[in-house]
């Protein structure tokens, strides 16, 4: 049987700064732009070198991104009565994860198992998992009025996209040693795609079906998003996004959305088998096409929010109690406008400047124990060297 909806969707965007590696491997260095706008190398002196600076594009990416993600969760329990939300919905599902997941695998390509790669993977992916994890399933339980036991094999709502990252970072270096990963990975998830009996711990079967953009991620390279941000590409992106919007109009009364969730295997869904291997294939190069769209239009310079997109982290994580908050409460029940046109709206921009509220500094600051904890008392120090 397939899932409902609201618990296939345990975790769309984290975009997330978070998934990506530490702000001193971030540069600023723009793709096909000169080595000089990168940092310049400290001169021998001594004196520590000066951390480079994020790039503004990236962090545009991932705050665009959590906003979909938001939105997208919004839109959930007030969609029904609305064909076109549907829709957009299902526009939104199909490339915001991947998306995201993809500048996450770009992110990872220094991953190498090094003591100080392995500390920020448990910080920065681990920890928050195990607290968040926590916290979801005693919020279930107190909040919803569900007797929902804690543990950290089954994730809850959104944090499966942490312990996602987590297999995905630690299988790098397998990744980078295939002669060809990427079709490796899209025949995983093809296989993912029809069997029924992968276990439910660790969310694996969205692991599985997911893995291929991550992969393509640590494939490209600084001009591949040069590339795709040329004005040619923008352009084309206008005719896609209306096409998919009239394809999705035309297939949401009919499209089952676990195809978007990926967490269910074709046979779970009362498809023949054989669908599971095209729709993964399909949905793939969907996704990628929209995702390609969606980043061509991202702005390359630094905007009012770019900032916001170093905390995508706290937005991801904390919004999924804002939304699962107001269905416990019975907000959407009680308040049938809400499913209307204008109801639509409230609900998208009380989501999406929600969220943004979120991924503020100080917002960072004060979660910075949960997402971002230093724990050097749990590393042994790396010896010096002379």
């Amino acid at each position: 049987m397939s899932k409902a909806p609201s618990e296939i969707q345990r975790a769309p965007i984290t975009p997330e700064s978070r998934e990506s590696e530490p702000r001193r491997e971030q540069t600023l260095t723009v793709p096909g732009a000169p080595a000089s706008t990168a940092a310049p190398a400290p001169a021998r002196t001594g004196a520590p070198a000066p951390a480079k600076r994020r790039d503004a594009y990236f962090d545009n990416v991932k705050y665009l991104a959590i906003v979909l993600v938001a939105v997208a969760h919004a839109w959930e329990p007030v969609m029904d009565g609305s064909r076109t939300t549907r829709a957009l919905y299902m526009i939104v599902y199909t490339f915001h994860m991947p998306a995201f997941i993809l500048v996450s695998g770009y992110f990872s390509r220094s991953f190498d198992m090094s003591p100080a790669k392995v500390k920020r993977l448990v910080t920065g992916v681990v920890v928050p998992y195990v607290l968040f994890e926590t916290a979801y399933s005693l919020f279930k339980r107190y909040a919803g009025g569900d007797d929902t036991s804690i543990t950290l094999l089954d994730p809850l709502f959104l944090t499966w996209f942490l312990i996602a990252l987590f297999i995905w970072r630690v299988t790098t270096p397998i990744w980078q040693s295939l002669r060809h990963p990427l079709p490796v990975a899209l025949v995983i998830a093809m296989l993912a795609s029809i069997t029924p009996d992968i276990t439910d711990d660790l969310d694996l079967q969205r692991v599985c079906q997911l893995l291929p953009f991550f992969v393509l991620g640590l494939l490209m390279k600084p001009e591949h998003f040069q590339l795709v941000r040329r004005r040619e590409v923008r352009l084309l992106s206008l005719p896609l996004f209306a096409g998919a919007l009239a394809f999705a109009y035309w297939a949401a009364p009919h499209m089952r959305l676990g195809w978007f969730y990926r967490s269910n295997s074709a046979q779970e869904m009362d498809f023949q088998w054989w669908t599971g291997p095209v729709m993964t294939l399909a949905m793939f190069g969907c996704a990628l096409l929209l995702t390609i769209g969606f980043l061509a239009w991202v702005p390359r310079r630094h905007m009012w929010f770019t900032v916001l997109g170093a905390g995508t982290i706290c937005g991801y994580l904390l919004h999924g109690f804002l939304v699962k908050g107001a269905g416990y409460y019975g907000l959407f029940d009680r308040h049938e406008w809400l499913s209307g046109p204008v109801g639509l709206v409230v609900v998208s921009v009380v989501a999406a400047a929600a969220v943004t509220l979120m991924c503020t500094p100080p917002v960072r600051r004060v979660l910075r124990f949960a997402t971002e904890p230093d724990m050097n008392w749990a590393f042994r120090r790396s010896p010096a060297k002379r």
